[in-house]
């Protein structure tokens, strides 16, 4: 179900944006071979040539389908490519087709959504199943990244964005934020949102002072250090039944190498830690257990909107800044030495909150995409280096099961005491 107040705040109905989209799509997997198109079956991922059609098929089945009333490009299409009714591990077993029947599926959904818009669109309706398309597509494509770091692909050779700044001295301690009455959520006629942050309401929040930065490999290394992984009074409950089932003993994708030194992998490469690097990989049962070995804690989605609404962190987004997160020192857009630095488009940072709907809580046309998921995981915020820069906003949600580290998230803390 939409709202007319989802559908009067249109933003992006653009051939641009349609193209982009699938062009980064396309960029993702080019350059694998079928070997690595090959995916194992893993609980976190889904086979690539299949997400790759599963959001083309989304593109088709909202915008072409039910918005312009054509029918299926391919028969089979909802059998092969619908997530709602396909299990995911079933997903491995389908007969979807080679990459060339892929790449023909997906281009010819483009090109219909494409003439569609040349046409001309007058219906909100589908104006906004073709802009919400497009944020699909985007979120996918970030997907489909980590999932090329879970398998040790090579880091894909995408376009560097500008704008970063080398800090010439480290950002230290907090920066304070009055607290006060803080309107949680999407404003009304701000432009496209997802049914979770609707709508904005008041909320009110204690004075606080959250960290400068996000937390660092160096600081994840102290930890480790300091015998932070089996230290039962660290974590929750559920956290420390998690560290014994997984056998935890350091973050994902890190390992020592023969002479003692940690060593982290990003993508294919391994190398040395970097103390200032922002930390990513981290579950919120992590990020939680590092705040408490800190005497910190994490912040609630509110009180990190508020920070981040406080230092304007909106302006301060990328695409694919560099292939992966950067220094928690450098400036980006508006950041100031005084506030929050890198608050968007670096690492997604685990909260405190359990992801929840909003009073008055109405779900869109993608009813199951928010609903399912209400009570079972944990809020992040910000965006990652491989979040596209057109979806970040500081009312943005994202939400996550607590034991998932594979995607690009981080965290950043709070004092205890304002």
């Amino acid at each position: 179900m939409m709202s007319m107040g989802t559908m009067s705040a249109l933003t992006c109905c653009s051939s641009e944006h349609v193209r982009d989209a699938r062009a980064r799509s396309l960029e993702l997997i080019s350059d694998l071979c079928d070997a690595e198109l090959s995916v194992p079956y893993l609980p976190t991922i889904n086979p690539l040539l299949w997400e790759l059609c599963h959001a083309a098929y989304f593109q088709e089945y909202w915008v072409l389908r039910r918005g312009a009333g054509r029918e299926p490009l391919r028969p089979d299409s909802d059998a092969l490519f619908d997530s709602i009714s396909i299990a995911h591990k079933d997903r491995w077993n389908l007969p979807v087709p080679d990459r060339e029947g892929c790449l023909a599926y997906v281009t010819a959904v483009r090109d219909g959504v494409l003439e569609l818009i040349e046409k001309g669109v007058e219906d909100e309706r589908v104006r906004y199943f073709i802009e919400y398309s497009v944020y699909h597509e985007d979120m996918h494509t970030e997907a489909i990244t980590y999932t090329r770091q879970a398998l040790g692909c090579v880091l894909p050779e995408l376009d560097v964005a500008t704008g970063i700044e080398a800090s010439t001295e480290a950002a230290r301690g907090d920066a304070p934020i009055e607290g006060g009455t803080h309107l949680l959520g999407a404003r009304r006629g701000s432009g496209f949102c997802f049914d979770n942050e609707k709508w904005a309401h008041p909320v009110e929040v204690k004075p606080f002072r959250i960290s400068k930065t996000a937390v660092s490999e160096g600081e994840l290394a102290a930890f480790v250090g300091d015998s932070g992984y089996t230290r039962a009074e660290l974590w929750s409950e559920e956290g420390w039944a998690w560290v014994r089932a997984e056998k935890a003993g350091l973050p994902l994708y890190w390992r020592r190498s023969p002479s003692g030194e940690l060593e982290r992998r990003h993508f294919d490469r391994w190398s040395a830690i970097d103390p200032t690097r922002a930390m990513q990989h981290l579950s919120w049962y992590e990020a939680d257990a590092f705040a408490r070995w800190a005497d910190r804690r994490l912040p609630t989605e509110a009180e990190w909107e508020m920070a981040a609404a406080a230092w304007n962190a909106e302006t301060a987004c990328f695409d694919w800044r560099g292939g992966g997160p950067v220094d928690v020192n450098a400036f980006a857009g508006a950041d100031t030495p005084e506030g929050c630095r890198q608050m968007m488009g670096n690492v997604w940072e685990w909260t405190s909150s359990t992801f929840a709907p909003y009073p008055d809580f109405v779900p869109d046309m993608y009813e199951d995409f928010s609903k399912t998921s209400f009570h079972t995981r944990k809020v992040l915020r910000g965006g990652s280096w491989a979040t596209r820069a057109r979806m970040m906003r500081p009312s943005l949600r994202n939400f996550f099961q607590p034991w998932r580290r594979d995607v690009f998230s981080g965290l950043r803390t709070c004092a205890l005491d304002a």
